[in-house]
């Protein structure tokens, strides 16, 4: 039992996090180990954004202060909660969930069951699904559109004020896209998506056939959408997730992966959001709104992402305070 008690060691995972080359082969040697007799358990993985969940609709719903963003957490806590129990019955042990939204602080953990953990604040490695790596299946839960997708709610990629596209090895990623590669990175494959109907009708039907969708919201513009009834959406939520987890232990699933190296291509809503990442010695302009850069793997190109993104929020700060 001395092997499992480093592999399992917080202080092991941490230097780990310092070469996600290494990284990937110990996690595949930690999938092995668990699935041996000695370790007998699954773990699952939620990331879970505000944007296509039902009846969120208004600017209101999306931020701290926003006159509506309790109703928000409310909705967004009861979602995550109805596909974590389900995923309890079905034989998960463990369900990881990656608040995602925002400031990243969105759930309600006043009564999250004992068998969840839940990842918080921001900023975190690679985002959104910050802890897939630990985990055998990840779901995608209230989930949009990429920028410029019509009829779809809050409709953006990563960070709407700075970010027009982002491509990755020449292909248009959203948030769903993004996400779901960096977890193929770990041999995670997603096994199903709920949330705006224009997604999951494009990327995810497209891309990923085998994933199990349920629709959240038809969206009838940017601000304004129809949603079943939450019993409902409750009931479809629990058959999805049924049916993900048979796929799954069925082998009917498979990780999202990219080619090694990725070459990533930025495109920002302004110029003054490229000025300031060609400042990076990696990134290299290639007109007034685009930048592109390489990186070893699909973390990598991640991680960079985000530190222009934060970058870009800080230009974005800069040129208030010089008002």
């Amino acid at each position: 039992m001395q092997i499992k008690n480093i592999l399992f060691s917080k202080k092991f995972r941490n230097l780990l996090y310092e070469n996600s080359r290494l990284l990937v082969y110990i996690v595949k040697l930690i999938k092995i180990y668990k699935k041996s007799r000695l370790v007998n358990f699954m773990k699952a993985f939620i990331s879970i954004d505000l944007e296509g969940l039902p009846y969120i609709v208004i600017p209101g719903h999306l931020n701290l202060k926003g006159s509506l963003y309790s109703e928000a957490r409310k909705i967004a806590t009861k979602i995550a909660l109805i596909v974590a129990d389900e995923l309890n019955k079905n034989g998960f042990d463990k369900i990881l969930i990656a608040d995602s939204h925002g400031p990243m602080v969105n759930i309600e953990v006043d009564e999250l069951p004992e068998y969840v953990e839940i990842v918080r604040g921001i900023p975190r490695p690679v985002s959104m699904v910050s802890g897939v790596e630990e985990c055998e299946v990840a779901l995608f839960l209230g989930y949009h559109a990429k920028f410029g997708t019509a009829k779809s709610t809050f409709d953006h990629t990563y960070s709407g004020r700075s970010i027009n596209r982002f491509e990755i090895n020449k292909v248009l990623v959203s948030e769903f896209l993004l996400n779901a590669y960096a977890a193929g990175f770990y041999d995670v494959p997603v096994i199903m998506v709920a949330g705006d109907a224009q997604l999951l009708k494009d990327d995810v039907a497209q891309i990923t056939p085998w994933i199990e969708t349920v629709v959240l919201k038809q969206s009838l513009s940017r601000v304004s959408a129809k949603s079943p009834s939450m019993i409902k959406i409750e009931a479809e939520l629990r058959e999805s997730v049924i049916k993900a987890v048979a796929n799954f232990k069925e082998n009917k699933v498979q990780p999202l992966k990219t080619k090694q190296p990725v070459k990533a291509k930025i495109t920002f809503q302004a110029s003054h959001f490229a000025d300031v990442a060609e400042l990076l010695p990696i990134v290299n302009r290639t007109d007034g709104l685009s930048v592109e850069y390489t990186a070893i793997n699909i973390i990598d190109a991640y991680k960079i992402f985000q530190l222009l993104v934060y970058a870009a929020s800080g230009v974005s700060g800069l040129l208030e305070w010089l008002q």
